[in-house]
């Protein structure tokens, strides 16, 4: 797999046309250093203003970054001219809250009644942490990041309510205080953690056994350390069963214009 060199111009819209093309389909953690990524949720305009509630009442877990007009796959603020249809490495498409399909791209799907909702992603900030000297394990091990369903009830809105799903990075001790204050600077892409340490204290049994992404290695001396994760609202649409939906398959996000550092408080 070939990425574009940083020093492009249009970086980030080089690796979209690469994603486009197929030439790209692995999730995207590390791609892009120092610009936004972004989760996705596609419904019917019949639910986005439940969903735009659920978000809003919800932000830790969905900071919304961009909603498009309804049936345009075509965004205009975080990646304008990026295709909502095309540009995301790999998509879910849930029926009655039941996972479908999973495909490279949803033209095929698309619908003119459809709204699109770009959700802040915790991979933005992994090139700060980087920076900051704390090791990414999933990156290290070329795998997906570990995300967990936990006990965490969402704030319900119209149909949607659920649980927070969290993803997981195992953090040497002495470098959590700086983990916490690298990340809390960045709300819009789920800011600083929601919990850390004891897994079971937010219901999660077995952290060999993540229920998105893939196990990490976790070394003596290290932490687990928990964030808010855009996976929640596809736990939200499994509990919540609209009758179609259709979002980013955990891991594969679309990456955008927008520097990181835009989305400092």
């Amino acid at each position: 797999m070939k990425i574009q060199e940083k020093k492009e111009p249009g970086f980030p819209a080089a690796v979209r046309q690469q994603i486009r093309q197929g030439i790209i389909t692995t999730p995207t953690s590390g791609m892009c250093p120092g610009h936004a990524q972004a989760n996705l949720v596609v419904l019917p305009e019949k639910y986005a203003y439940d969903f735009l509630l659920f978000a809003q009442r919800n932000a830790k877990a969905c900071p919304i970054l961009e909603v498009s007009d309804t049936g345009s796959r075509i965004l205009k603020k975080i990646a304008p001219g990026a295709d909502i249809a095309t540009d995301i490495p790999k998509y879910r498409i849930y029926e009655n809250g039941i996972l479908k399909e999973e495909c490279t791209e949803v033209s095929s799907f698309w619908r003119e009644d459809l709204v699109s909702f770009l959700i802040g992603c915790s991979f933005s900030f992994e090139s700060e942490l980087i920076e900051a000297g704390i090791e990414m394990r999933h990156n290290t091990e070329k795998c997906n990041v570990p995300m967990y369903k936990t006990n965490i009830a969402c704030e319900p809105a119209g149909v949607f309510h659920g649980n927070m799903v969290v993803s997981m990075r195992p953090i040497p001790q002495e470098q959590v205080v700086k983990a916490v204050t690298v990340t809390a600077a960045v709300p819009r892409v789920h800011g600083a953690p929601v919990h850390i340490g004891n897994p079971a204290a937010i219901g999660i049994r077995d952290l060999t056994s993540p229920d998105f992404g893939d196990a990490v290695t976790i070394k003596d001396g290290e932490v687990p350390v928990f964030w808010a994760c855009g996976v929640t609202p596809q736990a939200a649409v499994m509990d919540s069963k609209p009758d179609f939906c259709m979002t980013h398959a955990p891991g594969h996000m679309l990456i955008t214009d927008i520097k990181n550092v835009a989305l400092r408080e």
